[in-house]
C-alpha cells in the first residue's frame, strides 16, 4: 500500500503525523510524496481557525481529483466533525485525534504499533526533532476549540521522555519540546514520589540526562516560565535555546477576561518578559495575537499595540478572529466587522514585521549557535538559538549539524 501524509496546524500535529507514519511503515506500507501515487491519503487536520478548516476541505477535494486514493482525515477538526468532513469526496473515515491504532484500523491495516516514538521535523537534514511532552489542556479559552478536541492535560512519564530524548540525541542536534499546553507539564501527576512536577524540572532533568543537544520550547505561557526555567534560559545557553514563543492574544485586560485567559494580565505578562529581557543578552521573543475578538474596542486594540511596542518582540503571529462554532466566543456579543478585523490584523502584522527587521539588523554580524534545518536550492538554512534563519552556501558545509555562524 502506498500512503501519502499531509499535516495542517501546529508542531503537536506534526508529531502525531510522524507517529502514524511510523505505524504504517512498521506495517509494510510505502510512504509517497505525491497523492496521485497513493492508495491512501492520511490528512491531519487543525481546528484553530475557520481558515484552517476551509484549507482542509479544499485539500481533500484536491486529493480526490488528483487520483484514486482513499482519504482518512484525523486530528482536531476530525474530532469535532459534524459530518461535513465525512461527506467530502474520497473520505473513507474520520478519526478523532491521531491514535495510530485507530488510524490503522480505519485503513483496514493490521496494527503493529509499539512504544510511542519521538518525531523528526520534516527537514532535508533532519537535524531537529520534536518531542511531545504532554497533550490536552485544562483551560477553556472562549475562542479555542482545541480543548474540546484534545481533552484534558495529560503529561507523559519522565522516564519515557528521557529515553526518547536520548535516542533522538544520537541523530539530531536540537529537540523541540511540544504539546498543547506545555507549561502545565506535571500538574496532573498524582504520584507523590514523582520529583518532576513542572516544566522547569522536566527541562532540567532532560538537560542533565541528555547534555549533548540543544532543547527548545515550542510555545509556553509567559507567566508559566518558573524560576527553574528562567535560570536555565539564563545560565544554560548551549542546552536551552534563548527563545520563547509566549502567547499574548491581547494587551487589554478586558479582552483577556472575555477570552477566558484568567491566569495572567497584561501587567503580569509584561513583568515576566521584561525580567527575562533585562538579563538575556540574546533573546528571541514571539507571540500569538488575535485581532478583532468580540467586543474589542479601538481602545483595546491600542492597548495591544502599546504593549507590543513596549516589549522586545522579534516576531508576531497574528490571527484575525474567526468564529469557531463549537467555541463559546461564537455566542459573545459585540462581534467585530470583517473590515475592522482585517485593518487591525494588518496593523499588528506591520508592527511584527518592523520588529523582526529591527531585531535582525541589531544581530547582523554577530555570532550565533546554529543548527541546520534544511536546504533551499544551493543554500543551507541554519536556525540560531534566538530563532533567526541564516543562509549559507551549501558547498561550504562540512556536514556538521550544529556549528557557530555569523548572522547575515
Amino acid at each position: 500500500m502506498n500512503v501519502y501524509f499531509h499535516t495542517f496546524g501546529c508542531k503537536a500535529n506534526q508529531y502525531d503525523t510522524e507517529r502514524v507514519r511510523e505505524a504504517f511503515g512498521a506495517s509494510g506500507a510505502v510512504v509517497v510524496d505525491d497523492p496521485a501515487l497513493a492508495d491512501l491519503a492520511v490528512v491531519n487536520s487543525c481546528t484553530v481557525t475557520g481558515e484552517s478548516e476551509v484549507k482542509l476541505r479544499r485539500f481533500v477535494r484536491h486529493i480526490a481529483k488528483s487520483g484514486d486514493a482513499r482519504t482518512i482525515v484525523m486530528g482536531c477538526a476530525a474530532a469535532l466533525d459534524d459530518g461535513t468532513i465525512a461527506a467530502l469526496p474520497s473520505v473513507q473515515a474520520v478519526v478523532a485525534n491521531a491514535d495510530p491504532d485507530a488510524v490503522l484500523k480505519a485503513a483496514g491495516v493490521a496494527s503493529r504499533v509499539g512504544a510511542q516514538h519521538a518525531a523528526p521535523l520534516p527537514a532535508v537534514t533532519r537535524s531537529r526533532a520534536l518531542l511531545k511532552i504532554q497533550d490536552g489542556c485544562d483551560e477553556h479559552c472562549t475562542f479555542c476549540a482545541t480543548t474540546l478536541a484534545r481533552g484534558a492535560n495529560r503529561s507523559r512519564p519522565i522516564a519515557d521522555l528521557i529515553e526518547e530524548a536520548g535516542g533522538l540525541a544520537e541523530r539530531h542536534a536540537e529537540i523541540v519540546l511540544t504539546g498543547v499546553h506545555i507549561g502545565t507539564y506535571g500538574t496532573d501527576v498524582r504520584d507523590a514520589s514523582c520529583v518532576v512536577r513542572s516544566l522547569g524540572q522536566l527541562v532540567e532533568a532532560l538537560i542533565e540526562s541528555v547534555p549533548n543537544v540543544r532543547f527548545r520550547l515550542s510555545s509556553v505561557e509567559a507567566t508559566e516560565v518558573d524560576d527553574t526555567l528562567a535560570r536555565l534560559l539564563l545560565g544554560a545557553p548551549r542546552h536551552l535555546a534563548a527563545h520563547l514563543h509566549a502567547p499574548l492574544q491581547s494587551g487589554s485586560n478586558r479582552v483577556l477576561k472575555r477570552m477566558g485567559r484568567h491566569w495572567y494580565t497584561a501587567e503580569s505578562y509584561r513583568a515576566r518578559i521584561e525580567w527575562l529581557a533585562e538579563r538575556m543578552a540574546v533573546f528571541g521573543l514571539g507571540a500569538d495575537v488575535i485581532a478583532g475578538f468580540p467586543g474589542e474596542s479601538d481602545d483595546d486594540h491600542r492597548a495591544s499595540l502599546a504593549l507590543l511596542r513596549a516589549l522586545p518582540f522579534t516576531y508576531l503571529h497574528v490571527f484575525p478572529f474567526s468564529v469557531r462554532p463549537d467555541a463559546p466566543a461564537a455566542k459573545l456579543a459585540g462581534q467585530v466587522g470583517p473590515e475592522v478585523i482585517r485593518a487591525r490584523a494588518r496593523e499588528l502584522r506591520e508592527l511584527g514585521e518592523a520588529n523582526a527587521a529591527a531585531y535582525r539588523a541589531r544581530r547582523l554580524g554577530q555570532r550565533a549557535d546554529g543548527v541546520v534545518t534544511g536546504r533551499i536550492k544551493a543554500q543551507l538554512e541554519v536556525m540560531t538559538e534566538d530563532y533567526l534563519s541564516v543562509y549559507l552556501d551549501s558547498e561550504l558545509w562540512d556536514g556538521r549539524p550544529r556549528f557557530e555562524v555569523t548572522v547575515n
